[in-house]
């Protein structure tokens, strides 16, 4: 297979995908001798498209299910995407109301359909972008959360709870979206810190004794007050306990209670009690018995119960509320203060507790198996401080309200009849068990969030299909961002724990957040954010793949910048080129090797069993970003820059063993290289390895090699002579560059060994030393007591010294002026640095780096003083 001359991204990558996708690579050919590793991808929303933080979430991913696979694994990594009920309603109900209808004018059933047409014709978006990134998932298993399957999971799991007493359905109050008009579970509550008014209220006592003073931030809600409360142990106003205020505005009689719920220290140490609008007060109200009054409606206007307010929007009720209360003298003073807001993480509106009927999952007795998993090392956290993060959560976990007021997902399972039955069922039943009479269906549907519970195990067919489930299940790795451990982490092992008794994974790897090159979080607002799409479309999927995972860590955050994406680009052409030199020097000369092997050939299989072993350890440690840089560093350093280098030498040379020697190094050495490559830059891998002879379809099923250890006295010493000619070339590199010279000007060499060993390595290798420092002539013997050639260069090395002689290189006397030049202003800089590090002031009152930087640069410039007068030395 012939290479072109340049790696075009964009004809490559789709072609190997359609040809691994065609072929069923990614389908697992199940082995019951091998080990199983299976993952499920966290399912993204149907309304999504990829952004970078999904691309370093999903390569971390493939990385993982590509390793595996290598290793001869069954790996299975299951994909699908999520109904995002709430987000999906929204995005459908902003088409229909574009084109001047209403979701209500249509009708449920209408609107439902609606839905499943604009995600046939929308919805599959982000799983197709999912190809353009390379995820080796089995499509042939790909799901939905609304598939009929999965769907019979979501019901027989209700159903079982509710028989298990696990679930119910009760008067409570819950996080109100009068936008999206539907209730929230506390975790889809974002709370906003944003500037208020704490107002301050008098009550009058109604014996007309005086008032009390109440602080609040929401004055609509006093219409519906049901008592004042402070808390008991207050000596201020111990003997008002009991008594009755007068609410202003509507004149209602209520009393004072004592609860310790109450902050002594909010306000005046007064509150007002609105059982129905707030949760401390309607847990108050139930302690006390309190009528539960609700002044504020689903949509956010003021009820019927708000008198004179009824019809008002809740703000423009606030604003007359405050206006009445101080025209009637009740408004004693405002304070400006910021407060957490609760908003709405779907829409971003404000939040209204409300009471109102709804289903919960009780989740204490759920909780107790979910940490006792963690506490027996049955699920591990990788970083394992994010187990903080999931305790503290579990410990102190509410019940779950999973009700939710819209119409696309899991309609909740139950059924009411005229006569008060409320009937449970997996399946609908006919009629009331208790009257024969019809039954109408809840209209609610789950919260999303319940189905994606359940996701490792309904996907692999519970409760229904049991093979799936023993040969995958449970999963082995979850990777996911620390942003949903309390939305889905912990619930699904609560749900497998409770479900299948078994954790629904062993190990939760938690990947940071992709921030921009400031460090910023990206967002629409600051402008800073990357579509990782166009970045594949620019640069290529490996390029982008290589520059999230290159510094990557487990729980860590990235910084992200177009450059490092470019800068992967330039490897992949680093890596292609060396394939493309690979490929010309091959031929069909079948000469027997040397039976001495050269050195540089066993440097580079030692250094890449090296950086195998390197890369195999990060892997399996979940060290992404160490494992990567392994790769890159063998492949830019070890392979390209030096064996290449090294191995021209020979291949330039007349000596047809040492060719078919170095030629048999170089595509062994490059086929595994290729392989470490794979997980990371999965199509130039494929696409070059199908160049070089293989054996094998494909390298995505090609067997992981297994690192092997030639230590011994041999290989050391091989390895000596190549380290020695390494920095001996280095040297000398080194020196050229402080003659500015051209790369094409040759230079006469003399290298002074400092003993035997050293001598005998460069005299093995004199013909890669001079051809790699572009020496003409080099001179090779052991340093002889004080004697060294007279004007000339000269550098220490590994085992002796280097000099290149200056007649006939450079203008000797130009260059004493250049260094002398040099010298002169080296040396002024260097007592402004010495004047500035002798002031105290500047010592005492500067900032510390600053004088560590002064510090720093001082030591810099006396060391290129004394080389500069070194250099000047060597031409007297």
């Amino acid at each position: 297979m012939e290479l072109p001359p340049r790696y075009q991204p964009a004809q490559v990558e789709g072609k190997w995908y359609r040809f691994w996708r065609e072929h069923g690579y990614f389908t697992p050919r199940f082995d019951p001798s091998r080990p199983v590793f299976s993952v499920v991808l966290p399912p993204p929303n149907v309304t999504g498209v990829l952004h970078v933080g999904h691309a370093l979430n999903h390569t971390w991913q493939d990385i993982l299910v590509r390793y595996h696979r290598m290793l001869g694994d069954n790996t299975l990594w299951l994909p699908g995407s999520d109904h995002a009920g709430i987000h999906t309603q929204m995005k459908v109900d902003e088409l229909v109301r574009s084109q001047g209808g209403s979701r209500q004018a249509m009708g449920r059933e209408r609107f439902v359909q609606a839905v499943w047409q604009w995600k046939a014709d929308y919805g599959g978006e982000i799983l197709r972008q999912l190809t353009l990134l390379g995820d080796s998932v089995d499509w042939s298993r790909l799901r939905f959360t609304l598939d009929a399957d999965l769907s019979q999971a979501v019901t027989e799991a209700f159903v079982r709870l509710y028989q298990q007493g696990l679930i119910y359905r009760g008067e409570y109050i819950t996080n109100w979206c009068v936008s999206c008009r539907t209730a929230l579970s506390d975790i889809e509550v974002e709370h906003v810190e944003q500037p208020g008014q704490l107002t301050y209220i008098r009550y009058p006592l109604s014996d007309g004794s005086g008032s009390l003073t109440v602080a609040t931030t929401r004055p609509e809600t006093l219409l519906g007050d049901s008592a004042v409360a402070v808390h008991p142990d207050d000596v201020r106003y111990a003997n008002l306990i009991g008594q009755i205020v007068t609410l202003p505005l509507l004149g209602r009689q209520i009393p004072v209670v004592a609860d310790r719920a109450v902050e002594r220290g909010f306000g005046t140490g007064v509150v007002k009690v609105t059982p129905a609008h707030d949760p401390l007060d309607f847990a108050i109200g139930q302690r006390h018995h309190l009528d539960s009054i609700r002044v504020i409606a689903e949509d956010g206007t003021m009820t019927a119960a708000a008198g004179r307010y009824q019809g008002l929007d809740r703000d423009l009720a606030r604003q007359r509320v405050l206006a009445d209360l101080a025209a009637q003298g009740s408004l004693e003073r405002q304070e400006s203060i910021m407060h957490a807001v609760g908003h709405c993480e779907k829409c971003h509106q404000v939040i209204e507790p409300l009471v109102s009927r709804q289903w919960f999952v009780r989740m204490k007795p759920l909780a107790g198996p979910a940490l006792a998993a963690v506490d027996r090392g049955l699920i591990h956290f990788a970083p394992a401080r994010f187990e903080k993060i999931y305790r503290n959560w579990v410990v102190n976990i509410h019940d779950w309200c999973i009700s939710r007021q819209i119409w696309w997902g899991h309609r909740i399972p139950a059924y009411y009849c005229a006569c008060g039955q409320v009937v449970v069922a997996a399946v609908e039943p006919d009629a009331c068990p208790a009257c024969q009479g019809p039954l109408t269906q809840d209209p609610d549907v789950l919260d999303t969030w319940f189905s994606s519970a359940l996701w490792p195990f309904s996907t692999l067919g519970w409760p229904n299909s049991e093979e799936e489930m023993q040969r995958y299940y449970p999963t082995s790795v979850l990777c996911t961002g620390h942003d949903i451990i309390f939305f889905w982490v912990a619930r699904m092992i609560m749900e497998g724990l409770h479900f299948t008794a078994q954790p629904p994974f062993s190990t939760v790897l938690i990947n940071g957040l992709v921030r921009d090159q400031e460090g910023r979080k990206m967002s629409k607002s600051l402008g800073n954010g990357v579509d990782p799409v166009v970045m594949i479309e620019r640069y290529g999927a490996d390029a982008l793949r290589m520059a999230l995972v290159l510094g990557s860590a487990p729980g860590n955050d990235i910084r992200f910048s177009e450059t490092k994406v470019e800068s992967a680009m330039h490897f992949a052409n680093k890596v292609y080129n060396a394939i493309r030199f690979v490929l010309m020097n091959q031929s069909e000369d079948s000469q027997p090797p040397p039976t001495d092997p050269h050195p540089a050939d066993r440097w580079i299989r030692a250094r890449l069993h090296h950086s195998l072993r390197q890369v195999t350890q990060a892997i399996d440690q979940f060290e992404f970003g160490e494992a990567a840089r392994s790769v890159y560093d063998f492949f830019w350093d070890d392979f390209c820059d030096w064996y290449i280098e090294l191995a021209k030498v020979r291949l330039n040379g007349s000596e047809p063993g040492a060719k078919a020697a170095t030629r048999a190094t170089l595509t062994e050495v490059a086929e595994i290289a290729l392989v470490l490559l794979h997980p990371f830059m999965p199509f130039v891998s494929e696409e070059l390895w199908q160049a070089l002879p293989h054996r094998g379809e494909t390298i995505v099923l090609r067997r992981w090699p297994t690192a092997k250890d030639d230590a011994g006295p041999e290989l050391t010493a091989d390895l000596d002579v190549v380290e020695r000619t390494m920095d001996a070339v280095r040297t000398l590199r080194n020196l050229r560059a402080e003659l500015n010279l051209a790369p094409s000007q040759p230079i006469r060499v003399d290298l002074y060994a400092d003993d035997d060993p050293a001598l005998r390595a460069w005299r093995r290798m004199a013909p890669e030393i001079a051809a790699l420092s572009k020496a003409s002539a080099l001179n090779i013997r052991l340093k002889p007591q004080g004697e060294r050639p007279r004007q000339a260069i000269s550098g220490v090395t590994q085992g002796g010294i280097a000099f290149v002689p200056l007649q006939g290189v450079v203008d000797l006397g130009r260059e004493r002026e250049r260094l002398t030049k040099s010298m002169e202003g080296t040396q002024r800089e260097l007592d402004e640095s010495d004047r500035r590090l002798a002031n105290a002031n500047f010592i005492q009152r500067a900032p510390a780096d600053v004088v560590q930087a002064a510090q720093r640069r001082r030591g810099e410039l006396q060391a290129r003083l004394a080389r500069l007068t070194e250099r000047l030395e060597d031409l007297q």
